[in-house]
């Protein structure tokens, strides 16, 4: 899916950034509503899998959304003007390169923060990002309402900060998405509103233990290591080293092996 380019992009990405940021003290110069907006995640803690979600009509707890796969929980609301259809895109993008398969893999959970926000409106952003020609796309896909207990609940639990603008009728929220364990733990925080596929690829992997991905995804973890403080995975240098002295040491011995291995030719 194209993101738009140039000037009001950039606008975006910096936006989600200073949101995302550490709050300040309250002499930052930041409006009032976004002093107590902003993303803190709480890795490792529980995600109530207890609460009631209401997805096209029908009341689910998320343990029976996710189906004891690892999940990518977004906290949106679907009339958002800018950043949650942008997070959206970056997720469907981001995810579109990854050779895991939601819906078999991994679940995608989206809920709206807004609890007057109808399942009819979820179903059209759903259908938006997925139109008819890409309905199979949508799969493992899940655009959630629900009431103000369960939304307060959620966000506490990873600790995703957002206010409402009664002005405006909008809500102040950060930009990230948050990789749950198929137990309802908080395992990672992605940032912004792009996604690279590593990162997701990684992060699912992590989350599900080993129970999704390939001994490739595991080579890549002894590299990659988890970045907090940026929410996006980094080279780690002693990682590289270690794996290419490996590499090296299976090298040699092959070599070894192939010298000192008799020929077929040989008495």
């Amino acid at each position: 899916m194209r993101h738009p380019s140039g000037g009001p992009k950039r606008l975006l990405v910096l936006l989600a950034v200073l949101l995302t940021a550490p709050a300040a003290d309250a002499q930052d110069g930041r409006p009032a509503i976004l002093r107590d907006v902003g993303i803190e995640p709480r890795l490792g803690r529980a995600v109530p899998m207890n609460v009631p979600l209401n997805e096209a009509g029908r009341t689910l707890e998320l343990r029976r959304i996710v189906r004891g796969r690892p999940s990518i929980l977004a906290l949106v609301y679907y009339r958002c003007p800018m950043l949650c259809g942008q997070v959206l895109s970056g997720l469907v993008s981001g995810l579109g390169l990854v050779t895991l398969d939601a819906g078999a893999d991994f679940e995608v959970v989206v809920v709206s923060i807004d609890p007057r926000e109808s399942s009819r409106l979820a179903a059209e952003r759903r259908k938006a990002l997925f139109p008819p020609a890409r309905a199979r796309e949508a799969r493992g896909w899940h655009f959630l309402t629900a009431q103000k207990a369960s939304i307060d609940r959620l966000a506490d639990a990873v600790g995703f900060r957002y206010a409402y603008d009664a002005r405006n009728d909008q809500f102040a929220h950060a930009a990230a998405v948050f990789v749950l364990t198929p137990s309802g733990r908080l395992s990672r925080a992605l940032y912004g509103i792009e996604y690279a596929p590593l990162d997701l690829r990684l992060s699912l992997v992590e989350a599900s233990a080993g129970r999704v991905g390939s001994v490739v995804d595991q080579v890549l973890l002894y590299c990659f290591h988890y970045e907090p403080e940026k929410g996006r995975y980094g080279a780690t240098i002693m990682g590289i080293l270690r794996l290419g002295a490996l590499a090296t040491l299976f090298g040699v011995v092959f070599l070894i092996f192939r010298l000192h291995r008799p020929s077929r030719g040989g008495a």
